[in-house]
C-alpha cells in the first residue's frame, strides 16, 4: 500500500493546479462547477450548539475523542451544519466569501489543537435538512449528505488537508503573520489519506475536476433535487475560488511574508526561493 499511496502521490503531484480558480470549460456535463478550479486519551472539543434566546451558542462537550474512518491516529472535531447555518445567520461567517478552516476559527466558537493531533473540520450532516446558504466551504471531512445539502443550495464543496505546520499558521493568523516570517508550503497529505482527498465523491481537493463535475450531477440524482447551474450565478466569480494545492490562505502564496506594521506583502525574487515554494 506503502508504494502504491507514494506513486500516487507523486503522480499527482505533477499535474496540479497553479491557478486559484476553476476555469469555466472545467465543469464537463451540464457545467455545474465542479472544478479545477487537550491531553491524555479523553479529550473534549468545543462545539456549538443551538438555541432560542439572546445567545444563540451554548457548548457541547461530547465525552469520547472523535475518530474519522480509518484515520485512526488524526481526529477531526465535528461542525454540524446546523452550527454552520447559525454562525452565518448571526454574522459571525460571511458567506459572501469562501469559507475555509480560518474563517471557522476566527469566529471564536470552534476550537483546533493541532498538537492533540486535530486536523481540521469534519463538518457534520445534523441540520441538513435545513441548511439554506450558498457558500463555497472547505472542510477536511464531509460525507455525502452534507455534499448533497451544500450542492443543492447552490453551493461548493471541497474537502482538504492540512499538514500540523499550515495548521499551526492557520490557528491565529495575526499572531503568525506578526513573526515576519515566510507563509508556509502546504504539505501533501500522507499516504494513507491520499485517496480521501483524491477522490472526487468526497470532493477531494486532488480529485480531477471533471469527474467531480460528474458526481455533482449523479449525487443529485441520487436525492432527487435539481443541481443549481453556478455558471449562471450571480456569485460564480466566488464560487469558484479555490486554493492551490500547496496555499493555505486566500489570496496569499507560499514564501510572502505579510507585514502588519507597514501593511505591505513581500515576495521573494530570488529565483531559487521562488522555485522552493511553488514545488
Amino acid at each position: 500500500m506503502g508504494s502504491n499511496s507514494t506513486e500516487k502521490a507523486l503522480s499527482i503531484l505533477r499535474y496540479l493546479p497553479r491557478c486559484k480558480k476553476r476555469g469555466r470549460g472545467q465543469h464537463g456535463g451540464d457545467k455545474h462547477g465542479a472544478g479545477n478550479k487537550g491531553s491524555g486519551q479523553r479529550q473534549n472539543y468545543m462545539r456549538l450548539g443551538y438555541e432560542t434566546g439572546n445567545n444563540p451558542f451554548y457548548l457541547r462537550f461530547p465525552h469520547e475523542p472523535y475518530y474519522q474512518g480509518h484515520h485512526l491516529r488524526r481526529q477531526y472535531p465535528p461542525l454540524s451544519m446546523l452550527e454552520l447555518q447559525t454562525l452565518i445567520d448571526t454574522n459571525r461567517i460571511d458567506p459572501t466569501k469562501p469559507i475555509d478552516l480560518v474563517a471557522i476559527l476566527n469566529t471564536g466558537l470552534y476550537k483546533l489543537f493541532p498538537d492533540q493531533k486535530q486536523f481540521g473540520v469534519h463538518l457534520t450532516d445534523e441540520g441538513a435538512d435545513v441548511f439554506k446558504t450558498k457558500v463555497n466551504i472547505e472542510v477536511q471531512w464531509a460525507n455525502e449528505i452534507v455534499i448533497a445539502a451544500i450542492e443543492r443550495a447552490g453551493g461548493v464543496i471541497t474537502t482538504a488537508y492540512f499538514d500540523q505546520h499550515s495548521l499551526q499558521a492557520m490557528l491565529n493568523t495575526k499572531k503568525f503573520f506578526e513573526r515576519g516570517v515566510p507563509i508556509p508550503r502546504r504539505m501533501m497529505p500522507p499516504p494513507d489519506a491520499i485517496e480521501y482527498y483524491s477522490d472526487p465523491d468526497k470532493r477531494g481537493y486532488l480529485a480531477d475536476p471533471e469527474k467531480i463535475s460528474q458526481q455533482r450531477l449523479v449525487l443529485a440524482q441520487k436525492f432527487g433535487y435539481l443541481l443549481p447551474k453556478i455558471e449562471e450565478d450571480p456569485e460564480y466569480e466566488m464560487l469558484l475560488e479555490r486554493k492551490d494545492p500547496r496555499q493555505i490562505f486566500y489570496g496569499l502564496h507560499p514564501g510572502w511574508v505579510v507585514n502588519l506594521k507597514d501593511k505591505v506583502i513581500l515576495k521573494p525574487e530570488e529565483q531559487e526561493l521562488q522555485r522552493y515554494y511553488a514545488s
